[in-house]
């Protein structure tokens, strides 16, 4: 009876071992699954992006958006169901590459003779590159899609917010007005020289037009 209750006894600790034993720890550098979705979500939305920049708005199709990003056509519909809701999460996805990249562009700014030179040189930086030229495939084909330009304008809107802050901290012109006109132009200025730059010889030039738009509001600030 002893055995057998050494046997039961046995059984029962064995249960309660396996009971309260802790989890069997991840093989490491193994991603979690949580992780991975993590991954090839961001891995479509930089695929978008790269197509939309080599392709154009018209050529950015599914299939190539998911043989840029070396995914399967289940792993590309498992995270969005459609082209469209593709394209309206890169909208926002462009705009916090473009707001990321400001904000390290600026995290030393400072308020030194040297800060609005250099606040203009972080906005046209934000203001150029892949992300840029896939903003504006999507902001020309908005044009004539009321849903693309739906979801466009709040990320546009929240980039544009972030930029005039930026500008205000530091741009030093006392008139309200005279500095809203002073952003507007600043805005249109580098959005212009980029949309332009593959058109120009002499990339020089954008350089000089900065630095006359510059002197320009220095009299302002000065008066």
């Amino acid at each position: 009876m002893n055995r057998e209750g050494s046997r039961t006894g046995g059984a029962g600790e064995l249960v309660e071992q396996r009971g309260s034993a802790p989890p069997r720890p991840r093989r490491a550098g193994r991603p979690t699954r949580k992780e991975q979705h993590a991954r090839t979500h961001e891995a479509l939305l930089d695929a978008t992006i790269r197509c939309l920049v080599d392709y154009g708005y018209a050529g950015t199709t599914t299939q190539r958006i998911q043989d840029e990003a070396g995914v399967s056509r289940g792993a590309l519909l498992h995270h969005f169901g459609s082209k469209s809701e593709l394209l309206v999460a890169a909208i926002h996805h462009i705009a916090d590459m473009r707001l990321r990249h400001l904000g390290e562009l600026v995290a030393d700014l400072g308020d030194g003779p040297g800060a609005l030179p250099r606040m203009v040189h972080a906005i046209r930086s934000a203001m150029a590159g892949p992300s840029f030229q896939a903003a504006l495939e999507l902001w020309a084909a908005s044009r004539t899609d009321p849903q693309l330009r739906a979801a466009l304008l709040p990320a546009e809107q929240r980039l544009g917010s972030a930029l005039r802050v930026l500008f205000h901290q530091h741009a030093g012109i006392p008139d309200p007005e005279a500095a809203r006109t002073a952003f507007e132009s600043l805005m249109a200025l580098v959005r212009g020289l980029e949309l332009t730059r593959i058109m120009r010889a002499d990339q020089t030039l954008a350089d000089r037009v900065v630095d006359d738009w510059l002197n320009t509001i220095a009299r302002q600030r000065n008066t």
